[in-house]
């Protein structure tokens, strides 16, 4: 989706700069850049704003049907660091203005699981094995930031697999079989045979995340 797309579309919706932005997650800023054509329209965004307008047309093509009231469901709209934000995710993660302005994508808010979310994009091979229990690149994975004092401790790595941002190798999506916790080394294993363990320690590690879910497009294995 080009900037002049996008802006028809806005305009289609009948919404101003700041309610686009806040329907989606993103601060007025980032539609502002987008808009003039300063900065590339994420994937996930032009989805996100082309379902708006196809839901808006088809409501008002059914004047017949009694409208469905969601009341009690929650919505979290959760940061996205697509394969083209990640690069600036690196060196600006601590960087709240920069988080607001990153696309975001909704979630039903789970109440088993609390605290910080990031979502982030697939790439590579390197954990795509052929099975169910795959990550294929171009999956959106949802994400909850484990905070570094629980790093002290045993990882559950036996329940969950990672993503984890490390100051120089970048953002890695991985499954950790060892954590060594005397000695702050953790073993990482890709799915995908053709890539061999390796360890890392994590005072070089920025963040690390459980990966919670998966979205996959409907055309994909």
């Amino acid at each position: 989706m080009n900037y002049l797309e996008f802006k028809e579309i806005r305009k289609k919706l009948n919404m101003k700069q700041a309610d686009i932005a806040k329907s989606i997650g993103v601060g007025t800023r980032a539609v502002q850049y987008w808009e003039k054509g300063e900065r590339k329209i994420p994937e996930t965004t032009a989805y996100f704003v082309t379902n708006l307008l196809h839901n808006q047309e088809k409501k008002q093509h059914e004047d017949s049907a009694s409208p469905v009231v969601f009341s009690d469901l929650k919505i979290m709209n959760v940061p996205l660091a697509n394969q083209y934000a990640q690069a600036g995710y690196l060196s600006r993660f601590a960087d709240e203005e920069y988080i607001e302005s990153l696309p975001t994508i909704p979630f039903t808010d789970d109440v088993e699981h609390r605290g910080e979310y990031m979502c982030f994009e697939v790439r590579g091979d390197s954990m795509d094995n052929g099975s169910y229990e795959s990550y294929l690149e171009g999956d959106i994975i949802l994400c909850r930031n484990i905070r570094q004092d629980y790093w002290m401790s045993k990882l559950h790595y036996d329940k969950w697999d990672f993503v984890i941002v490390h100051k120089e190798k970048g953002i890695l999506v991985k499954r950790i079989i060892n954590h060594d916790v005397e000695n702050g080394i953790i073993t990482l294993h890709s799915l995908n045979e053709y890539y061999e363990d390796f360890e890392i320690h994590l005072k070089d590690v920025a963040k690390l995340f459980n990966i919670i879910s998966t979205r996959r497009k409907n055309n994909r294995r």
